[in-house]
């Protein structure tokens, strides 16, 4: 829970510190669009790098490991005097981020393999508590200290998550003896029970699911990210003085928490996840096309359908479980579609800026938010059917990871 927390501040925190950035840094056009493509394609990049790590390590040491990059970067960053090096130790908190994104789903479906809905719902509330505070705090934080101190005291939060885990090592070093037999751990993992205990290779390429998955991921990612860059700087730009642009930043963002709320309680419980898809798309369609046909008149309105449509988001996490038997499958769904989801979206920030520097007008830039609709739905549709990540293994497989979790707990 705390993990998910610090997962999205040091991201939302920089948007409304931009202009005073720019002075300071030398940020330009060019810079704060590099800026925004940061987070998903570094994101991308170790969506595909951690289940590896996962293989090779652990759950828990891989997600420590994240942790500590998360601070190591947050504090490097407030020490920055140019714009380069700010960029650089924001890709090393995006990497820690990354690893942190892909290790929590299969996390929940390893601890609570019989509350999946419940903590998921959870943790994404916290994630889009974590996203919501930062840039409400940012501005006033800033006036009151400076932009150093406002930006990296959200480091405080992700070394919080480091104390749980130290707790939970050394518990795992005194029920080392006791633990369950490699036969067992392995069917957990997704191994044929009985006989061999090698965990079974699971080909995501293959998979429909997994694509599916990943293109969902990449179109509902490719909008959130626009609205985290691109929604005060284009407030400003209609007129809006800057505080109260990043206060529409924040409200954008924490009004995921209703439907983070929501999701996992009601989605698992439909024949056709599709259907509570189509509404969440439905509010960001109406947010889109009011803040680019009426910006100033009904601005909170428009932000509020917006941020609505962020139940996609809550969405997509909880399928990486719906669609996963095990958790070996959990964490190689999770950081294929985390992966190529946020490599997809990654240049939908950088696009938006640049149609509208090209064509002088922001008609461009919000008929590529259309398109990433669009493209949301067609992954919608490939995994709305009730098929799972297993389907592409190599080999035989375990049954459902619940049955062998709560045997392991019991």
């Amino acid at each position: 829970m705390v993990m998910a927390l610090s997962l999205r501040t040091a991201v939302s925190v920089v948007p409304p510190l931009l202009g005073e950035l720019r002075g300071e840094l030398g940020f330009d056009a060019n810079t704060i669009g590099l800026l925004a493509m940061l987070p998903p394609l570094v994101f991308a990049m170790f969506g595909l790098l951690t289940p590896v790590l996962i293989r090779r390590l652990s759950l828990e040491k891989v997600l420590v490991a994240a942790v500590v990059l998360a601070v190591l970067g947050q504090l490097a960053r407030t020490t920055t005097e140019q714009v380069w090096p700010f960029l650089g130790f924001t890709a090393v908190i995006m990497a820690g981020y990354g690893i942190g994104n892909v290790v929590l789903p299969p996390l929940v479906k390893k601890y609570f393999p019989d509350r999946v809905g419940l903590v998921t719902a959870g943790y994404v509330t916290l994630l889009a508590v974590g996203t919501a505070i930062s840039p409400q705090l940012a501005v006033p934080v800033a006036g009151l200290s400076n932009w150093r101190v406002s930006i990296g005291m959200w480091a405080s939060v992700s070394f919080l998550v480091l104390l749980p885990w130290i707790l939970q090592f050394r518990r795992d070093r005194k029920e080392r003896g006791d633990a369950a037999s490699p036969a067992e751990q392995a069917a957990h993992l997704g191994a044929a029970p009985g006989g061999s205990d090698t965990v079974p290779k699971l080909r995501p390429w293959r998979s429909p699911v997994a694509w599916g998955l990943a293109i969902f991921l990449a179109g509902n990612s490719a909008q959130t990210y626009v609205y985290f860059t691109w929604l005060p700087p284009y407030l400003a730009g209609q007129g809006i003085d800057a505080a109260t642009a990043g206060s529409a930043l924040a409200y954008f963002a924490i009004l995921g928490l209703p439907v983070s709320l929501l999701v996992p309680l009601w989605v698992p419980r439909m024949k056709n996840p599709i259907v509570a898809v189509s509404l969440f798309a439905l509010c960001w369609a109406t947010g889109h096309l009011g803040l680019y046909l009426s910006p100033l008149d009904g601005t909170w309105l428009w932000v509020t359908f917006a941020g609505l449509g962020q139940g996609t988001f809550a969405t997509a996490l909880l399928m990486v479980n719906l669609r996963s038997r095990t958790t070996h499958g959990s964490a190689v769904l999770s950081g294929f579609s985390q992966g190529i989801g946020y490599a997809g979206a990654g240049i939908a920030p950088l696009l938006f800026g640049t149609m509208r520097e090209a064509t002088g007008s922001w008609s461009a830039s919000f008929a590529m938010l259309g398109i990433c609709l669009l493209v949301m739905m067609t992954g919608a549709v490939m995994i709305n059917a009730k098929r799972y990540i297993e389907d592409s293994a190599e080999g035989p497989l375990a049954p459902p990871a619940t049955e062998h979790a709560v045997a392991l707990k019991e």
